[in-house]
């Protein structure tokens, strides 16, 4: 029965398709979720690259972070864990709404890496945050492409 196996290779290949439909938002998450770890790691340690100052206003006018602005940074990188569904990366840094402590007041943590990454008025420019993101792209996109990889095998083999 010759037919019978080209009908038996196409219903397994229409159930594969439809797996990997119904699962097709679960593996780009997933894999968006491991490169997004790549960039974090990246992050962190140009975290650990800022120079700082003990003082604010130790070295005119264009000052450098304070330690305590750097720690507050330090502790807030990273990607949070899947909330509900496995489609939803919760990507808030820091403390709920993204604040950090910083000389006993709520921060707004973004502001303080803004300011660090492209300098203002009072502060030095630092870049690294963009150089931590260049720098990591390519490593991301692999990692990234090695999980779909890897999840779309699963369904496939």
């Amino acid at each position: 029965m010759p037919g019978s196996m080209t009908t038996k290779g196409t219903e397994e290949t229409a159930r594969m398709l439809s797996e990997l439909g119904a699962k097709a938002g679960e593996i780009a998450a997933r894999g968006l979720y491991e490169g997004a770890g790549v960039v974090a790691d990246a992050y962190k340690a140009a975290v650990g690259r800022i120079v700082t100052a003990k003082r604010r206003h130790d070295e005119g006018p264009a000052r450098l972070p304070t330690p305590e602005e750097k720690a507050a940074l330090m502790g807030a990188t990273g990607i949070a864990k899947f909330k509900g569904s496995a489609t939803e990366i919760d990507t808030i840094i820091g403390e709920p709404e993204g604040y950090g402590m910083v000389n006993g007041r709520r921060k707004p943590l973004k502001l303080i890496a803004r300011s660090i990454n492209s300098g203002t008025d009072f502060m030095t420019r630092q870049p690294v945050f963009r150089k931590a993101s260049s720098q990591s792209r390519g490593a991301a996109q692999a990692k990234m492409a090695a999980e779909i990889e890897r999840l779309i095998n699963e369904i496939t083999k």
